[in-house]
């Protein structure tokens, strides 16, 4: 009993700290330059995060998850990143494919059981969305989706394919041309079909669909983003997951990838700022400055930077658990009425925490002395690797042009 309080003692456990203890992130960080040195994929890392059963962290437990809030995946993420952002990013994407069946799961959607079912299986989802020269994302598509008897024979170039070299589930979609006759849609106007690409084992070759070992960026190397052709590929018919429209709209599991990916990529980016700060804290904090004979942390200029960072950092924390909480009251008594804001929500929650992050690895850079201002330094891959948010939809053009027809109206004529 405590003495003071006269009651028991609780203790509690955090399941995200539990999930990722410290030894496992020193073991992931420590591989983290070699990786990125030699441009390969995270397979040690990814082999470490599956055996724990880091894939199946947003499916139920009823189903064989691990029973995560969207909230606490976020926290995760964000501690991984830490370690080492292009792992975090990488595996990031078959979070928001399981983060799509989640959230249908919240709102009582029977078509989560199949995602949860192929995670929980073993498979691997990744990311088949991004086109060049796409700017609409996922309203529109520049790969053709042509009508067969057994679903939809695509045709297109999807870049930025994280897990690459391990998806044995890949989330595509595709534009269908215009439909007439009997059983097409009063308007007759393309629509877009979402679903997943399937193989049984990333080793198999899967008809119409070539991986090209392109991947050679500056940062985020070991995620192995590379580009995926679709000439013929096969989307079958019990693989779909939506059709919708070509433009904005609600479908459910539109807003569950627009959502998961938003959120989940400022995870990654606020885990960056994050670290950065640590490591700074720690450069400043170890050396010291002949000219005052005092600790670099002492320097008002160095104080000033470290606090810039750290206020920055925190600013996108407190929205990011926010609006991550929000999600996670979806289907309850305590839901909260977005509305047509939450598109605008998401995609300006992953815009300050890009922006925000490059910002504090650039003070964190500043603070440290040109010491850091090497290859092969953390805070040297840290810049190189928070440089890809900017890359990410949505980008802050498209960010600032919906907020502004949200506060403003539609450009006139």
């Amino acid at each position: 009993m405590d003495p003071v309080r006269g009651a028991e003692r609780v203790t509690t456990t955090d399941p995200v700290t539990e999930l990722l203890p410290e030894h496992l992130l020193r073991e992931i960080r420590e591989r983290a330059a070699d990786v990125d040195r030699e441009n390969r994929f995270f397979a040690e890392d990814f082999e470490a995060l599956r055996g724990i059963g880091y894939l199946r962290m947003l499916v139920p437990e009823e189903f064989g998850g691990l029973g995560f809030t969207l909230e606490q995946a976020s926290r995760a993420q964000r501690r991984l990143a830490g370690a080492a952002p292009a792992t975090a990013l990488g595996i990031n994407m078959h979070h928001v494919i399981v983060g799509i069946g989640y959230t249908l799961h919240l709102r009582g959607d029977e078509r989560a059981r199949r995602i949860f079912e192929d995670a929980v299986a073993g498979h691997v989802f990744a990311f088949g969305i991004s086109e060049a020269g796409n700017d609409s994302v996922l309203f529109d598509a520049t790969t053709r989706a042509e009508p067969v008897a057994e679903g939809w024979r695509l045709h297109g170039t999807k870049i930025f394919t994280s897990l690459s070299p391990r998806w044995t589930r890949l989330l595509v979609h595709a534009r269908t041309p215009g439909e007439t006759g009997p059983d097409a849609p009063e308007d007759g106007a393309a629509r877009l079909v979402v679903g997943l690409l399937t193989r049984d084992d990333h080793r198999d070759a899967v008809p119409g669909v070539q991986t090209r070992a392109d991947w050679d960026a500056l940062g985020m190397r070991a995620s192995q983003s590379c580009t995926s052709v679709l000439d013929g590929a096969l989307l079958r018919e019990a693989d779909l997951l939506t059709t919708t429209p070509v433009g904005p709209n609600p479908d459910p599991v539109v807003w569950g990838i627009f959502g998961c990916f938003e959120l989940l990529l400022a995870s990654v980016y606020t885990g960056i700022a994050d670290r950065a700060i640590e490591v700074a804290a720690g450069i400043v904090c170890s050396r010291r400055s002949l000219a005052r004979d005092a600790p670099y942390s002492d320097g008002p200029d160095i104080r000033r930077h470290i606090a810039r960072a750290g206020v920055l950092r925190d600013g996108v924390e407190l929205q990011l658990r926010q609006l991550c909480a929000d999600v996670d009251a979806l289907g309850t008594g305590h839901e909260v009425a977005h509305g047509a804001r939450w598109f605008i929500l998401f995609s300006g929650v992953k815009h300050r925490a890009t922006e925000a992050a490059r910002e504090v690895v650039d003070l964190a850079l500043r603070a440290s002395g040109g010491s850091q201002y090497r290859t092969g330094s953390e805070l040297e891959r840290l810049y190189r690797d928070v440089l890809a948010g900017m890359y990410h939809p949505s980008d802050e053009e498209s960010v600032h042009a919906a907020a502004a027809t949200a506060l403003l109206g539609p450009v006139s004529g």
